[in-house]
């Protein structure tokens, strides 16, 4: 278990949080950090790009031959994994043709920004960043008949694909990364343990396979009933969440994490910060 060490004089000295992301793990211990936070580093899942995938390729160069009316973008790194599978396939100035002859759907700001990166305008953004939100507007526009790709997120299965056939449209799905097992398998049990135990401040998620996988891994050590009560006790250890979609998870098993306004690693920590800065304020005041 990787523990980083911190600034000692800042407002969260001598609280120790859980990181269990792998992607923007140093961004995110080192904003923590600076408010003087001990980082304990425990990912619970691998982002594993599937450049190499040749299906993956195939769908991309039919979406090419074939163009698609309308294409969905879950996530931004998703998305931005899809412009590399075209390039090393010598195929950017056609995938980026296909897409600009398309309705470009965005879930949400972070996939609409890689859009717009790559030089694209979105014509629709699910501000809620939820799948059920594109889903729920284009089945009421009407997709029968229309040619549909959809970005899908690592975890794959996300009910779009389905729903769409069903309404009469031809999907091309594309996963273009996948979830992979924990890095460091004991340090996800370590992290369990200080979580059990309540020999930390804080834990947080930044996706709702990481939380289910959390959530598993407790499970198998035959700790998730203290896990889950650490979690639930407001005087235990704070859950944090980037958004409502990762907090599925914990809400399914009665927990309420914190989750910032706004569904940024930012906010998160910002977040974070003034809630564990009160909690541990009023801890000193119950001990004076």
């Amino acid at each position: 278990m990787d523990e980083s060490r911190s600034d000692l004089s800042g407002p969260l000295a001598g609280c120790r949080v859980v990181l269990t992301a792998q992607r923007k793990a140093e961004q995110f211990a080192g904003a923590l950090e600076r408010h003087g936070a001990t980082i304990v580093h425990a990912p619970t899942l691998s982002v594993i790009p599937n450049i190499d995938d040749p299906e993956l390729v195939a769908r991309t160069r039919a979406l090419i031959d074939a163009q698609p009316d309308v294409v969905v973008v879950t996530t931004g790194v998703g998305f931005n994994g899809w412009a590399e599978v075209a390039e090393a396939e010598g195929l950017s100035e056609q995938w980026h043709a296909m897409l600009a002859g398309a309705r470009i759907i965005a879930r949400g700001p972070k996939a609409r920004g890689a859009i717009q990166a790559a030089g694209l305008t979105p014509a629709w953004v699910a501000e809620s960043e939820t799948n059920s939100e594109i889903q729920e507007v284009l089945l009421e526009e009407g997709v029968r008949g229309l040619r549909i790709a959809v970005q899908h997120h690592g975890a794959g299965a996300d009910g779009l694909d389905e729903a769409f056939a069903a309404a009469g449209a031809e999907v091309s799905s594309l996963v273009v990364y996948r979830w992979g097992p924990a890095p460091d398998p004991e340090a996800v049990d370590a992290a369990v343990g200080l979580i059990a135990d309540r020999r930390c401040d804080a834990v947080a998620f930044t996706s709702a396979p990481g939380v289910s996988a959390f959530l598993d891994a407790a499970r198998d050590q035959g700790l998730l009933p203290e896990v889950l009560a650490a979690l639930a006790d407001e005087n235990g250890v704070l859950a944090a969440v980037v958004g409502n979609v990762t907090a599925a998870p914990l809400v399914e098993h009665g927990i309420t994490p914190l989750i910032p306004e706004r569904f940024r690693l930012g906010s998160l920590v910002r977040s974070m910060v003034a809630e564990l800065s009160a909690r541990k304020q009023a801890g000193e005041d119950r001990r004076s």
